[in-house]
């Protein structure tokens, strides 16, 4: 009895080329290099660096992977067919392409009609011949070639006959890979199975009547690629579609950062193919680190992560309601598509008004801290969580405040220190716009009183610049503490001058991150409340670790 294989589909990541065109988006050569290599380590078969000649960043980057090579991706150069009326032989703009040295090229073409007539303002069949001359140029050159059809599904809708003469000119010119492109993202997920079993079945067609073999006799088979824009917020679904009706290669980008609304999302993309569909796209070992390369990127073009993005957002795998919570501890099924640890993410039970005992004691363990329904200190946790957010705290984006919350009511939370008080100073110049501000607090540790004074870029930093310098003669640890984030929100903004401001404070200490809450009518109150206790989560997280690394010796 013989088993069929897994179908592979090969991953095309255009995130170097294609991504960065995002509104607000930019990298540098280094950032490039970084990334082809998490992309790498992440088992991507093919990975487009850019236009070689368009810019001096793209043509650095090929030279650079020409003297580092990548482990196991291609390195694809990215350019257009030739100029209307020239020869490709003659063209500058594909000697940089020659120049950049890698063996795979892509080549996009046009494929609607419309484009050809008024963008390249020539006929349909120096088009045909453009989209020939360059992809035999490259064949001759000893290159492989990925064919990209732009604008392909618009193009097919209008002139069916002309959209697929472009594919067979492509086929016939030596193209390995025909990806039919969604360019303006407006085609929907039941056109693209339609059309992709159209394309494949008049290729096959003309794959038989051409007779077109390889080197060892065996008959050519075009393979089609799917290439697809989230303008509808259908890009990961034409894709799927796309697949399912027969394409084996998918292009997409991580997070799916792309021009306008972005590129298909291969985040999304591969756990759903290999997860859900059964194809075969990285290696298990590799999916799981799925979660950490999108983190990684989004780090590296410093966009903030999509905590809401499936598989592979913070809030992926987060429960908040009772019930939820209630549920997946007894069998995470129930509210789970997928195990968190597949794609490298993990379970998160979140703490809010809407929480239930359920909640308290799923994030209690996370902690550390052993509760059960009938420890009374936990119904007290509950209560003491509800008066707060009612108030206008909010512990889900706050855990270490929470944590902080929970050592209180079990009477085991430290006193590090002791605030006194505070004063801030802003230095207001008229008609001069300045962020000077000078911070005074008075803190106590061990009954002994210091009274510290430092300067900021406002008044936030130069509280939190105070406090550090009041307590690292006491914690020098604070010294690697740094305030990473901070956030405000008004609550009741009808109220004006006298609303209610919740602030959150993220610190970190070089390998962890944490966040707290402060809430007042005074914004530098709540900013001190925040600040204050991210000292104190920091000063808590490294006594655990001493008392851990105590008892293992």
């Amino acid at each position: 009895m013989t088993t069929n294989p897994t179908p592979q589909i090969w991953l095309y990541d255009t995130t170097l080329r294609d991504g960065t065109q995002r509104e607000g988006l930019s990298v540098s050569i280094e950032d490039k290099l970084r990334i082809a290599k998490r992309l790498d380590l992440l088992g991507i078969p093919f990975i487009e660096g850019g236009w070689p000649g368009a810019n001096p960043k793209d043509v650095q980057f090929f030279w650079q992977q020409q003297e580092d090579p990548l482990k196991q991706a291609e390195i694809v150069a990215f350019c257009s067919t030739r100029r209307p009326n020239t020869i490709a032989a003659d063209e500058p703009m594909l000697q940089d392409i020659l120049a950049a040295g890698t063996r795979w090229v892509t080549i996009f073409g046009k494929s609607w009609d419309l484009h050809v007539t008024t963008g390249l303002k020539t006929t349909l069949e120096e088009n045909l011949a453009m989209i020939r001359d360059t992809i035999e140029f490259f064949c001759s050159q000893g290159r492989r070639v990925i064919y990209d059809a732009e604008h392909w599904f618009d193009g097919y809708k209008q002139n069916q006959d002309y959209a697929l003469q472009t594919l067979e000119a492509a086929f016939k010119a030596g193209a390995e890979w025909l990806v039919l492109c969604d360019t303006n993202g407006g085609t929907l997920p039941h056109e693209v199975s339609q059309i992709v079993e159209a394309v494949n079945s008049h290729l096959s067609v003309v794959s038989c009547q051409e007779q077109m073999t390889t080197d060892n006799g065996q008959l050519t088979t075009p393979q089609i690629g799917i290439h697809t824009h989230n303008d509808s917020d259908m890009a990961v679904a034409n894709a799927l579609a796309a697949v399912m009706a027969g394409a084996r290669m998918v292009q997409g980008t991580i997070n799916g950062y792309g021009e306008r609304c972005g590129n298909a999302n291969l985040c999304s993309l591969i756990p759903n193919l290999q997860l859900k569909l059964g194809y075969s796209c990285i290696g298990e070992h590799q999916l799981n680190q799925l979660t950490e390369a999108s983190r990684f990127v989004s780090e590296v073009v410093n966009l903030a992560p999509d905590e809401h993005a499936p598989f592979v957002g913070r809030s992926a795998f987060a429960h908040k309601g009772g019930i939820h919570v209630s549920a997946v501890e007894r069998n995470p099924l129930t509210y789970e598509h997928i195990q968190p640890e597949q794609v490298g993410n993990r379970r998160r039970i979140v703490i809010s008004e809407q929480s239930g005992l359920s909640n308290v004691l799923a994030k209690a363990r996370t902690f550390g801290i052993e509760l059960d329904k009938q420890t009374p200190q936990a119904r007290q946790i509950l209560q003491r969580l509800k008066d707060l957010e009612s108030e206008g705290y909010q512990f889900e984006a706050a855990e270490a405040s929470f944590a902080l919350l929970m050592h209180e009511a079990l009477g085991g939370r430290q006193q590090f220190f002791e605030i006194k008080g505070f004063q801030v100073h802003c230095d207001l110049i008229e008609g001069k716009e300045t962020n000077n501000a000078l911070a005074t607090v008075k803190v106590a540790v061990s009954s002994k009183n210091i009274l510290e004074a430092a300067e900021g870029n406002g008044p936030v930093a130069a509280l939190d610049a105070a406090l550090r310098k009041a307590l690292v003669n006491f914690y020098p640890q604070i010294a690697t503490f740094e305030l990473t984030d901070y956030k405000v929100r008004i609550l009741d903004g009808h109220t004006g001058t006298a609303a209610k401001t919740r602030v959150l404070a993220e610190s970190g200490n070089g390998y962890q991150r944490w966040t707290t809450v402060g809430v007042s009518t005074n914004i530098l109150a709540a900013s001190y409340q925040a600040v204050v206790e991210g000292l104190e989560y920091g000063l808590l997280l490294h006594s655990q670790a001493e008392a851990a690394l105590r008892a293992s010796s």
